[in-house]
This record gives structure tokens, C-alpha cells and sequence, in this order.
């Protein structure tokens, strides 16, 4: 009798820390710049990329270090992930964490890391500037999405 996967038998808590990590689905949303509309709380997505994102793999050019390197990067923890409203809706962690299962395209199912890019998830080839290359804040504004990507 084959047993369930980790994700649908484990709390996020209870998760080892390799368990944790491989819940990532590389799709590299949670890299790029949002702007929230103070007023109203809605979050407004962006083509723009962390300085340390590297849109061809959709991972990070130095994840070791990027809290410590970014300073406005979020490190995600079973506690935080519950309450950020702008993690993605197909996010794995916040599926899990709702009580959710993994879509076929995350490579914990498919066995491949790239089906998230075969079905159009990622953010690889939708990338279209990085941090470092804006000069001032206004400038997020010319590369805010239609819809969350």
C-alpha cells in the first residue's frame, strides 16, 4: 500500500526543513515587485524582478544569502505564509496551508521541475526588468499587470 505524500499528512510545522524547501514550486511570483494601494489593501503585480532573481531558472542567483542581502525579501515560515496576501493563489504553501492539494504541475506530482513553466505558471519569459534597473519608485508603475500572473 503506497502511503500519502508528505504535504497531505504533515501540518507546514511538522515539515523537515528539506520537506519545507521542496514545496517551492520555482515559479518565481513571490520575486517580483508588488505595489499595494495603501487605501485599499489591493495588491497590484509587476514584470519586475528581485536583483538577485534569475528569470531563465526562476530561482534565486543567491538564496543563501538573500535576506541579508534584500532587504525587503520575505523568508516564507509555516507562520508567515498564512497571513501574506500576496502569495500567489497556485503558491504551494498557501495551498497546503489552507488545506489544499498540489496542482499537477508542481514537481513534487509530476516528478519534473520544469512542467510549472510547460503550463504557463512561471514567470520564466515574462520577466521584464529587474530592481536594479529603475531609477525611482514611479518607475514600478509602468510594468504593473492586468491580473496577478
Amino acid at each position: 500500500m503506497e502511503s500519502e505524500p508528505f504535504w497531505k499528512t504533515k501540518t507546514l510545522e511538522e515539515m523537515s526543513p528539506a520537506e519545507w524547501e521542496s514545496l517551492c514550486d520555482g515559479c518565481g511570483k513571490c520575486c517580483m515587485s508588488k505595489l499595494e494601494d495603501e487605501d485599499t489593501g489591493e495588491i497590484y503585480w509587476t514584470s519586475v524582478a528581485c536583483r538577485l532573481f534569475d528569470a531563465g531558472t526562476c530561482r534565486c542567483h543567491d538564496y543563501a544569502n538573500r535576506l541579508a542581502k534584500v532587504p525587503d525579501c520575505v523568508g516564507l515560515t509555516p507562520q508567515n505564509v498564512r497571513t501574506i496576501n500576496w502569495l500567489p493563489s497556485t503558491c504551494a504553501y498557501r495551498l497546503v496551508a489552507e488545506g489544499h492539494d498540489l496542482y499537477w504541475w508542481h514537481r513534487l506530482v509530476s516528478g519534473s521541475a520544469e512542467t510549472v513553466h510547460e503550463a504557463g505558471i512561471s514567470m520564466r519569459g515574462r520577466v521584464k526588468a529587474s530592481e536594479s534597473e529603475l531609477a525611482e519608485p514611479e518607475d514600478y508603475f509602468d510594468y504593473v499587470l492586468d491580473e496577478e500572473p
